[in-house]
Formats: C-alpha cells, sequence, structure tokens
C-alpha cells in the first residue's frame, strides 16, 4: 500500500485531501466511479501510511494536512481536469470539504484548488497554441495577397468609374 501510494504521489501533479465526513457510500462510489475514466486516482487512506508514502516524492509539506478522515485524489496526466473534478463535487456536495492541496510546488488551500480548476485544460492550451502557431503563416498569406488584392478592387472601381462616364 506504501509503495502505491508512493507512486501516485510522485506522478501526480495534483494532490488533494479531501474530508469527508457524512457523505453516503453511494456518494463516495459516484465519485470513484467518475475518477478512474479520468485517470484520477481517488481511496481513503490510512494517515501513518500515507505520510511513509511522502517521503521522497517532495510533496511531504502535505504530512501535516493527514489528519481525521482523508479521502485522497491525485490527478493522473491531467492535474487541471482532477482540479475540476474535486470543485464540482465540493459544490455538489457540501459534506466534502477540500483539507488541502498540492500543485506546482506550492500548498493549497480550497481557494487555491479552485483558482487551479479556473485554468484551461490540457485540451484548451493545445487548441490555444495550435491557433497560435496557425495564426502567422495566415497572417503572412493575407500581407502577401494584400497588393494584388488592392489593385484588382483598383481596376474594378476604375472600370465602374468608365462605365458610368459612357
Amino acid at each position: 500500500m506504501v509503495d502505491e501510494l508512493h507512486q501516485q504521489f510522485t506522478a501526480g501533479g495534483l494532490v488533494v485531501l479531501t474530508d469527508f465526513r457524512g457523505s453516503t457510500v453511494p456518494q463516495m462510489d459516484k465519485i470513484r466511479r467518475t475518477c478512474e475514466p479520468l485517470g484520477v486516482y481517488f481511496k481513503v487512506v490510512k494517515n501513518t501510511l500515507a505520510v511513509r508514502a511522502l517521503e521522497g516524492t517532495g510533496k511531504e509539506s502535505l504530512a501535516d494536512h493527514f489528519i481525521g478522515n482523508v479521502g485522497l485524489i491525485v490527478s493522473g496526466e491531467d492535474p487541471i481536469a482532477a482540479a475540476k473534478l474535486v470543485k464540482t463535487y465540493t459544490k455538489d456536495n457540501e459534506n466534502i470539504k477540500v483539507k488541502a492541496g498540492y500543485f506546482d510546488g506550492e500548498i493549497l488551500d480550497e481557494k487555491g484548488l479552485l483558482a487551479v480548476a479556473e485554468l484551461p485544460s490540457k485540451e484548451e492550451l493545445q487548441s490555444m497554441l495550435l491557433a497560435t502557431i496557425q495564426a502567422a503563416p495566415r497572417d503572412l498569406l493575407g500581407v502577401m495577397q494584400a497588393p494584388a488584392r488592392d489593385l484588382l478592387y483598383l481596376l474594378n472601381n476604375y472600370a465602374q468609374k468608365l462605365e458610368e462616364q459612357g
């Protein structure tokens, strides 16, 4: 169990500790089933094992937050998707509270995690990058076509003026 948790802590870009006191088994099961297709790891962990698994991961500062019931959420490839998932479930279920989070070398509170959830997802960033890459050739093509287009407009206007004069 410690080795599995250690691997998850090492690989995950986002780690969220939640307090789930008062949640029902169907609610917890729903979270688990939603996490699986996204590649997000969700498990209720024993605090002493989790603290031991943190050693050597660079996320040791989270150890102080393993108090009481802890539902552990660790992101897969897309930490933003995991943050959005946590945001959705904390909004829909008042019994699930964010204790702490770890993202990009920093310990986060609930507000910090919500700020991470507002970041664009991996797919949105890829589409933004693609649009940026495509913009330069498109603009260059527009500049190269401008003189010919302007000449064509000029000749058409001149031809219309000659037709009006007879």
